[in-house]
């Protein structure tokens, strides 16, 4: 069967993310700002990138390449559609990290916004092994209630998530990087509540040079 992901038209969900109650692509593009800008790095993976949301801010005199990652081939296209200044520093990669992740190519921050929510901590643990990151910057959606997709006109457009989606919690994130090596900078540490009582956590790890 397909993955959810494949079937979720971008207007459907970045016109969900964006409406003023649920407001988490706005939020999103400010917290990858300073994800960007904490870490001047050359060389920045983005998993499930989406239609690249936030890559208005990178750097190009600082950073060289940036591996956009993605399961839907429309939403990629998208983003090079909309980045053309991007061109020759962005590349985008279609890929299932859950049936693979051989073929991603290395880099020094990898970040994963609402991502892990669809993968599982072993699959995440498996592609930070794959991308050997240095730096590793998540943001995790904290619920207040039952549903982990917020009420608005685009819900039928997500009815198959809870087919993939794992319940995320940032200590057991934390447990399952530090597994693998990775520890725990607190002090980056962010949080944003949002409009419906939702909250968005940026979490990173930082691994040391052997």
């Amino acid at each position: 069967m397909d993955n959810p992901w494949e079937e979720i038209g971008l207007n459907d969900y970045e016109n969900h993310m964006s409406l003023t109650d649920v407001f988490q692509l706005q939020t999103l593009n400010q917290m990858m700002k300073e994800q960007f800008c904490d870490y001047p790095v050359k060389t920045v993976m983005i998993l499930g990138i989406a239609g690249g949301n936030g890559l208005e801010h990178i750097n190009k005199g600082i950073t060289d390449k940036v591996y956009g990652v993605d399961i839907n081939e429309s939403y990629l296209s998208a983003c090079r559609n909309r980045y053309p200044e991007l061109k020759g520093v962005l590349k985008t990669i279609r890929a299932d990290v859950t049936e693979n992740t051989d073929t991603l190519p290395h880099a020094d921050l990898l970040i994963a916004d609402l991502f892990i929510e669809y993968i599982g901590y072993e699959c995440f643990r498996k592609t930070v092994k794959q991308a050997q990151a240095r730096y590793v910057s998540c943001i995790i959606q904290v619920n207040t209630d039952v549903s982990f997709v917020s009420d608005s006109p685009y819900m039928q457009a997500f009815d198959r998530l809870d087919e993939v989606y794992h319940q995320t919690d940032e200590n057991a994130l934390v447990n399952a990087m530090r597994e693998i090596g990775y520890n725990n900078l607190g002090q980056r540490k962010k949080e944003n509540i949002l409009p419906n009582g939702k909250k968005l956590v940026r979490t990173d790890f930082f691994k040391s040079l052997p």
